[in-house]
């Protein structure tokens, strides 16, 4: 076995936890079912962009580049500021449902590039304005124009006239299960000196504002050690972690907690959600001075010419570097050119023998964007319906409205998704086809994946699968049992003709229940075919 192959094998043995940390951060959390606690179910209206700096979330995070834990419960992404925007660029913008001539839409430039089945070594690329993003434009160019007329693009605007953009090259790779580099590389595409603002930015998800008895968790900066600057991350869940930052930055701290003012005039933290953004752009004092808190940035500044490149090295680790050493010394990034020549060597065998050089890297590339695409995703449906201990009571209508037959739901996954921004849930026909390519790479999270929507918690106890969201009560076609066939037939391939009965035998029986609920739900004529539902 290659290197990447030992490590999916290690994983799934549970010798060593390769998976543990991953790209599990959604591109987008706001204007989703979810964080909508409206008696009407608007979504899009009740959690939209512009409360997104500000309102912490209560199940999933959002982030540019963004990598967590399997439970989100530490979080790490980049923020960028061009010294034009009127916001601190945190997150992926782009229209609702009701803002695009042609429903959601995201609004930006990103590309997964490359990513192995253990995140062992991840690549994507992000292009940012130099000018001001216009998302004003952009949501009255779309709201003006018609279904019938091409969307308004950022393109469009202008605002990358003359080049005048950044590549932001973000690079990760693992040391070891607990100890993840990051290499952040901003290169001048435009014909003058621009200056850049760079924010990695390391936080905790809130798990303490919606109940009484939850620890809360603390980022602090520790004292200066020669050229780097530090961030300790303590966390019930997994104990100390820290943040080794290059070039000694200055460091930001505020709360991962709602600006309770801001939104709706009421007194709430003195360093809320968007503190870092306030100190930034307005120069606040909205930054803790004691520099302690949930959410914390490296504030990294450079005027880089054109053609030229910025770069900066952070590592996040559960390893106390000793005073003296550097984490961030010469062999960072020889461990980065080794993750990188091992998934080349791991793709190099993935790829068949005929296919060309350009056609192994579109397939890789391809490969990267499904494995990009995981994504923590959390949703209590009773505790949704009810509400939560700290907290406004929900509306009563909502205990007869959205996903009200489903209360068993209990989503607390990494599950593959259609897309992390304009389709950040699940859904349960793309998820199987997304688990034929994974089985390719890693039958065993192609496996756990159709086994997972087969589990107690998430499939109806009378054999519907849920489809998504938006209404858990959607009929899907019927595609899980050829997907687990097919993963099947894969994985057999791929151990050397060995197939994997047990899976076959976890899947069958439920599979059994999902067609009798077809049969007796969705058979009305008597003619034993699949009708009716979503699509």
């Amino acid at each position: 076995m290659n290197a990447e192959q030992k490590r999916l094998e290690e994983d799934h043995s549970r010798k060593a936890y390769w998976k543990r940390w991953g790209p599990y951060v959604s591109d987008r959390a706001w204007g989703t079912v979810r964080e909508d606690y409206s008696a009407t179910g608007e979504a899009w209206d009740f959690f939209p962009h512009d409360h997104a700096r500000s309102r912490a979330y209560r199940w999933n995070e959002d982030g540019i580049a963004g990598i967590c834990d399997r439970r989100q419960k530490i979080c790490f992404a980049i923020a960028l500021w061009n010294g034009n925007d009127p916001i601190l660029k945190e997150r992926y913008f782009g229209l609702t449902g009701s803002e695009g001539n042609h429903g959601e839409d995201v609004k930006e430039y990103y590309f997964y590039l490359d990513s192995t089945p253990t995140h062992s070594y991840m690549k994507m690329l992000y292009k940012y304005p130099q000018r001001a993003f216009p998302y004003q434009q952009l949501l009255e160019e779309n709201r003006r124009r018609s279904k019938n007329e091409p969307e308004f693009e950022l393109l469009d605007t202008g605002v990358f006239d003359e080049n005048r953009y950044f590549d932001v090259e973000v690079e990760y790779a693992k040391a070891d299960v607990e100890d993840i580099l990051a290499r952040i590389t901003i290169t001048n595409r435009g014909p003058e000196a621009a200056p850049i603002h760079l924010l990695p930015t390391v936080w905790f998800r809130n798990t303490w504002s919606w109940f009484t008895d939850r620890r809360k968790p603390v980022l602090e900066a520790m004292p200066k050690r020669g050229s780097y600057s530090t961030i300790r991350v303590n966390h019930e869940r997994y104990g100390d972690h820290y943040l080794y930052c290059y070039d000694s930055p200055e460091l930001l701290f505020c709360e991962n907690e709602t600006n309770s003012q801001r939104l709706w005039g009421v007194p709430g933290p003195q360093y809320p959600k968007d503190g870092i953004n306030d100190y930034l752009i307005h120069g606040s004092q909205s930054v803790n001075p004691e520099k302690v808190g949930t959410k914390a940035s490296a504030h990294y500044q450079a005027m880089v010419q054109p053609g030229e490149s910025f770069v900066v090295r952070v590592r996040l680790t559960n390893e106390d570097w000793p005073v003296g050493e550097n984490p961030l010394n010469s062999e960072f990034d020889g461990i980065i050119a080794s993750r990188k020549s091992e998934a080349d060597e791991f793709y190099n065998e993935v790829a068949p023998d005929d296919l060309s050089l350009d056609g192994k890297n579109v397939l890789r590339q391809c490969f990267g964007g499904l494995l990009w695409t995981k994504q923590f995703y959390h949703l209590e449906v009773r505790q949704w319906l009810n509400g939560d201990p700290v907290g406004p009571k929900p509306p009563e209508a909502r205990k007869h409205g959205r996903n009200h037959e489903w209360p068993h739901i209990f989503n607390e996954d990494v599950i593959s998704m259609p897309d992390k921004w304009e389709y950040p849930w699940y859904a349960a026909w793309d998820l199987a086809f997304h688990t034929i390519p994974l089985a390719i790479i890693d039958s065993e999270f192609a496996k756990e994946q159709l086994i997972l929507f087969l589990r107690e918690w998430y499939m109806h106890p009378n054999g519907q699968i849920p489809a998504y969201e938006w209404a858990f009560g959607d009929v899907n076609p019927p595609v899980q049992a050829w997907a687990a066939w097919r993963v099947y037939k894969i994985d057999k391939k791929n151990h050397g003709g060995r197939g994997d009965r047990r899976f076959l035998e976890r899947v069958f029986h439920k599979l059994m229940l999902n067609f009798t609920w077809w049969v007796n739900r969705k058979d009305a004529e008597g003619k034993n075919l699949f009708q009716g539902g979503f699509l």
